[in-house]
């Protein structure tokens, strides 16, 4: 059984949510994508009983505070149980090079560096590149940039129990996507705010999407099944009700908005 564990769902500024991050879990182990923003992650982790020293497979799409800070939260509690000798196995952080540049000059400026030294023994980092293909936990990954315009970003498409799977980071679909994500049975995909309160978020100002225009798209696109995430946070306990229905009335196939911790079974 493949299962995504939405670990967070709201955007970068969001206080009631918790940023967008989330677990492909499988019988082999965990997959996580993306971090959030703070220590949060640690307990957001707990909640499904996974200790951050067990965690073998991280992936960070880029390097804006709400994704990659909570890696660093990550390695400073790894990098202590590290010289306590409770950690064995190998980190694998998948990320492209911009992320790769930040995650070291963020670690350089906030862990001490006997920390960072013990930290480099046990992580492996992957230097994604464009279309690279990687089985992580059994499952066929391909990363690919999702060409976005205010920072280097990936995304990734992944073959789950013989279904095709895309995550597409947080901006508005690439129309130099389109043929990628054709006809696939799963994609997650950024939705700001719902189309009538545009003028209030600015999610097109922000490269962002609603409700509405995502769901046209995919819709267009013969996508199967639609994950949104990603999103304001004004709705409270309202904002599934509400998205749901604006997704439904663009958008023909299954519809998914996850509340904070919500399992998503694929």
């Amino acid at each position: 059984m493949q299962k995504i564990v939405m670990l967070g769902t709201g955007h970068g500024g969001v206080l009631n949510l918790y940023n967008t991050c989330f677990l492909i879990q499988n019988e082999n182990d965990n997959f996580l994508i993306d971090t959030g923003g703070s220590i949060e992650i640690i307990k957001r982790l707990k909640k499904f009983n996974i200790n951050i020293i067990d965690l073998k497979h991280i992936f960070i799409s880029h390097n804006h505070t709400d994704h990659i800070l909570g890696l660093i939260w990550i390695l400073k509690k790894i990098s202590v149980a590290l010289i306590n000798g409770k950690i064995k196995n190998k980190l694998n952080i998948y990320c492209n090079d911009v992320v790769y540049e930040s995650i070291l000059e963020i670690c350089k400026y906030t862990l001490p560096e006997k920390l960072i030294k013990e930290l480099l023994k046990i992580i492996e980092f992957h230097i994604l590149k464009n279309d690279e293909k990687i089985n992580i936990n059994g499952v066929n990954y391909t990363f690919f940039d999702v060409n976005a315009k205010d920072t280097k970003q990936f995304g990734f498409e992944g073959i789950i129990n013989g279904k095709k799977l895309l995550f597409l980071g947080d901006i508005t679909l690439s129309s130099n996507l389109y043929d990628r994500v054709r006809e696939a049975d799963y994609v997650m995909h950024e939705a700001f705010c719902l189309d009538l309160e545009e003028s209030i978020f600015h999610a097109y100002q922000k490269n962002h999407s609603t409700v509405k225009s995502v769901s046209k798209v995919m819709n267009d696109l013969n996508v199967k099944n639609l994950i949104l995430y990603h999103t304001e946070e004004t709705h409270g306990k309202d904002r599934k009700m509400l998205y749901t229905k604006e997704a439904k009335e663009n958008f023909k196939g299954n519809i998914y908005v996850p509340d904070e911790l919500e399992i998503i079974e694929i």
